[in-house]
């Protein structure tokens, strides 16, 4: 099951999904940040498939801005799609999957909140919670064959990316080549990651490989974060 706010690409994903697994993928278009999504998601993917074993949580980022440009309305907004949102998704699913004596729930944040991004203020305050969030459920359900993690993805070849690079070119006036080869130039790899490289951390964490894996930040970044 994928969920998403845009039906055509979200339709997209489910059929290249199909197309590249022979797998049943079904759509559901919802906001993480809407209550009744995170309901109608559990109880369609339980009718369809009879349990949920498996939760990626990957909420789109926000707009762009630095901590005293975010007004309070886009501070709930963020805290709504960011945090709130998916704890509620994960709340709904982590005691269904303690009984069943597995589970795993992945939250995707970003390497921002281990080193912070002054123009992503929103996304590195409520990802940082997020991360303790998810600590602090791992050690709740970590006894009963459930595992909480994280992933942190770097700078990843992404619409996201481009829409962050695009909104430093308008604020400084440098062109998007220039920030775009300046970000590449922080990366040990020499590249921006492909989605692929974050989704194989993601299925790796959702494996029974990783069943002593459980509380931890998983960073895909090429090696750009500095610290240990």
């Amino acid at each position: 099951m994928v969920t998403g706010r845009r039906p055509e690409p979200l339709d997209d994903a489910a059929a290249e999904l199909r197309r590249r697994t022979g797998a049943e993928v079904h759509a559901l278009v919802g906001d993480v940040a809407d209550p009744g999504t995170a309901e109608r998601t559990v109880d369609e993917v339980t009718t369809r498939f009879g349990a949920l074993d498996v939760l990626v949580l990957n909420a789109g980022g926000p707009p762009p801005g630095r901590i005293l440009d975010v007004d309070d309305e886009r501070w709930r907004a963020a805290f709504d799609l960011l945090l709130l949102g998916p704890l509620r998704l994960a709340g709904l699913v982590l005691p269904a999957m303690a009984a069943r004596g597995f589970g795993r729930v992945v939250f995707v944040t970003s390497t921002a909140v281990r080193q912070p991004q002054p123009d992503l203020a929103t996304s590195v305050v409520l990802r940082t919670a997020v991360t303790a969030a998810a600590k602090l459920l791992s050690r709740e359900f970590a006894a009963r064959g459930v595992t909480v993690n994280c992933v942190a993805p770097g700078p990843t070849a992404t619409a996201r990316r481009y829409e962050i690079l695009a909104a430093r070119a308008e604020r400084t006036g440098a062109s998007l080549a220039t920030l775009d080869a300046d970000d590449v130039a922080t990366v040990p790899a020499g590249r921006a990651g492909r989605p692929e490289e974050i989704g194989a951390a993601v299925a790796f964490l959702a494996s029974e490989a990783a069943s002593y894996v459980n509380g931890t930040v998983l960073t895909v970044d090429g090696g750009r974060t500095e610290t240990i």
